[in-house]
């Protein structure tokens, strides 16, 4: 019994030297000297213990939240790319990552060694939902051949054409109109919004639109809003350091669940459109990729399989819907808070609009408009983290050394709010992208929709939408706080998730006389 204590304590630090032997070493072997600094962590938890879990990019870089000081507070001297540089690592259990911070070094990354950075990182709430296929999580050959499937076939179905704009004209009316039924009236943005949103992307992927009232279309809108605000929670955080957890974690179960009953309604598509397929009538997504199924029975190598293809809709469901209605949402919320600025976008609506419908061949005369849709994208910021790459190869990179797999956080929120390239980063400031004459400028640290080889493939979609949309909106309505709120009260926080819309809120859309 005497030797109990010496040997538990030799035990204890034998285990302590096995860690770090473990973090200063590659999987190969070889010493990590180069690779880039960060944070002594600690044993087991690694850096988790100085994260915020709800906003880990507070953590990362200096982020203003005016209604979170608290948060602000809590991680002053912790904005780690302000105490170890650009390019830095941080652990999350054994996990060691590497984060790129500020526009130049996320710029060279992503663009100047594209190739080098280009594979998705393994997260295993992403591997336990998607297994690997579909687009936005697929890896080596299965992604590019998705890929290269999603672009052409959205290509194909009017991306950036006539036929696409005119169906979001068509959509901004059906919108319009459930607005004008409130009557002025206090409501809630996400579910209408999402809708509208959501039935341009599902027209290209199944051929048809669904009514705002339709129960399937509500709950499929449900499903994908749960499933994002949960991924970014801090207990799927806690799952991703300790995927074995996951059994005890309610947001896991809920997120699985919420998988199920989308590929099951997925599914259920799928065999409807089969039974009708005509090689000289593809309408859709849909009967493009079943047609390429049959016709790929003879390769060896196959990727349009029912799994690839039930990932790829809901890959495209959601980036298709939630992103974008994200921002729309977010560029009501901030004409509510900067009344003088929605006033301006009214005044030049107005002038060069009129009555008519809005179309795509306005953008150029509408400059003010175009800067505060560029500055509501910039200014939301709505996914500061961006989606893990991880390295393809050995790279040195600013002077460091980072292997093979690694796991990369090309730190979006960082572009977006670099100092060195906006004139007023934590401000909602449409003169970002205006020039003394008031003409649109383009700056070359936009970057909402990422870059590289892992950059947004419907980012032509989306910009024609956030377009119509907003502008066909702010055509027809003022928007104000609920009753009882002033533009001051409206608190700018985003939400928790990994897509970051506004706090709750209410809207009152009164029509323009």
């Amino acid at each position: 019994m005497v030797w109990t204590g010496p040997i538990l304590i030799v035990v204890l630090f034998a285990l302590i030297f096995m860690f770090i032997m473990k973090i200063r070493h590659f999987p190969n072997g070889s010493i990590n000297k180069d690779f880039p600094p960060g944070p002594w962590p600690m044993p087991i938890i690694g850096n988790l213990h100085i994260m915020d879990l709800k906003r880990p990019y507070c953590t990362l870089h200096k982020v203003n939240l005016p209604a979170v000081s608290i948060i602000t507070r809590l991680h002053k001297g912790q904005r780690l790319s302000k105490t170890y540089g650009p390019v830095f690592s941080i652990q999350m259990g054994l996990k060691k990552m590497v984060v790129l911070s500020g526009y130049k070094t996320v710029k060279e990354a992503l663009m100047n060694q594209a190739d080098a950075f280009a594979e998705r990182a393994e997260v295993p709430i992403f591997e336990e939902l998607t297994r690997g296929y579909g687009i936005t999580f697929a890896h080596g050959e299965n992604w590019k051949a998705m890929r290269r499937f999603a672009l052409s076939t959205l290509r194909d179905f009017g991306m950036g054409k006539r036929a696409i704009e005119d169906r979001i004209v068509e959509e901004c009316e059906y919108l319009t109109e459930r607005l004008e039924s409130y009557k002025g009236k206090p409501f809630e943005t996400s579910t209408i919004v999402n809708g509208a949103v959501a039935n341009i992307i599902v027209s290209i992927l199944i051929g048809e639109r669904f009514d705002y009232e339709d129960p399937r279309f509500i709950r499929l809108i449900t499903l994908i809003n749960e499933t994002v605000r949960l991924v970014g929670s801090p207990s799927i955080s806690i799952y991703n350091i300790c995927p074995a957890l996951g059994f005890l974690l309610k947001a896991y179960k809920t997120i699985t669940q919420n998988r199920d009953e989308f590929y099951a309604f997925a599914q259920a598509t799928f065999m409807k459109h089969l039974k009708k397929l005509d090689k000289n009538d593809q309408r859709s997504l849909i009967d493009v990729f079943l047609i390429k199924q049959q016709e790929e029975k003879n390769v060896t190598k196959k990727y349009f399989h029912n799994d690839n293809l039930k990932n790829l809709v809901f890959n495209l469901f959601v980036a298709g819907m939630e992103t974008t209605s994200t921002t729309l949402r977010w560029g009501l919320f901030l004409m509510m808070k900067y009344p003088k600025i929605q006033q301006k976008v009214h005044d030049e609506i107005d002038r060069v609009v009129g009555s008519n419908p809005p179309r795509i061949e306005h953008r150029a005369k509408m400059p003010y408009t175009d800067a505060v849709i560029h500055e509501m994208q910039r200014f939301a910021n709505i996914s500061p983290l961006n989606l893990p790459h991880a390295t393809t190869m050995d790279v040195t990179f600013k002077g460091y050394f980072i292997p093979k797999g690694t796991y990369i956080i090309p730190f979006l929120g960082s572009v977006l709010r670099d100092i060195s390239q906006w004139e007023k980063p934590d401000d909602f400031y449409p003169e970002h992208f205006l020039d003394s004459e008031g003409k649109f400028v383009k700056k070359e640290a936009f970057m909402p929709f990422s870059a590289g080889r892992r950059m947004c493939a419907g980012e032509t979609l989306a910009k024609m939408e956030l377009f119509l949309f907003f502008t066909s909106l702010l055509q027809r309505f003022t928007f104000h706080p609920a009753p009882g709120i002033s533009p001051s009260d409206l608190d700018l926080t985003p939400a928790v998730g990994v897509i970051t819309p506004p706090m709750p809120h209410k809207v009152c859309a009164v029509p323009r006389v």
